[in-house]
């Protein structure tokens, strides 16, 4: 093969060689443009599934908060009830003991 061939040869070659090169850059520019586009949307998907878990999670917290309140509120409604019936049972008992008091005080100073 005559020398100038063999020079066109390496040249082609060479030329070949970059084209290949530049395409795997271009290619690995491509790939890490779409990773970081993929991460991106992962991270923002875990944001999102995050604020939906903190989210449900409040909302069980405030039904267990409403719960106990309306609990709490059950229960003194039922001990109002409760004291409010042994005060209607002991009026007659009071009033007796007041018109007692009265009249001993009465009769003192008579």
């Amino acid at each position: 093969m005559p020398r100038p061939e063999v020079l066109d040869r390496i040249q082609s070659a060479e030329v070949e060689a970059d084209e290949i090169v530049s395409q795997a850059e271009t290619d690995r520019d491509d790939r890490i443009a779409e990773a970081r586009v993929r991460a991106e949307e992962i991270r923002s998907e875990a944001e999102e599934d995050a604020r939906e878990h903190r989210q449900a999670r409040l909302e069980d917290a405030r039904d267990e908060i409403d719960a106990e309140c309306e609990r709490i509120l059950r229960e003194g409604e039922a001990e109002r009830e409760a004291l409010a019936d042994r005060a209607r049972e002991q009026v007659d008992e009071v009033t007796e003991h007041v018109v007692t008091l009265f009249q001993e005080d009465v009769d003192a100073q008579t």
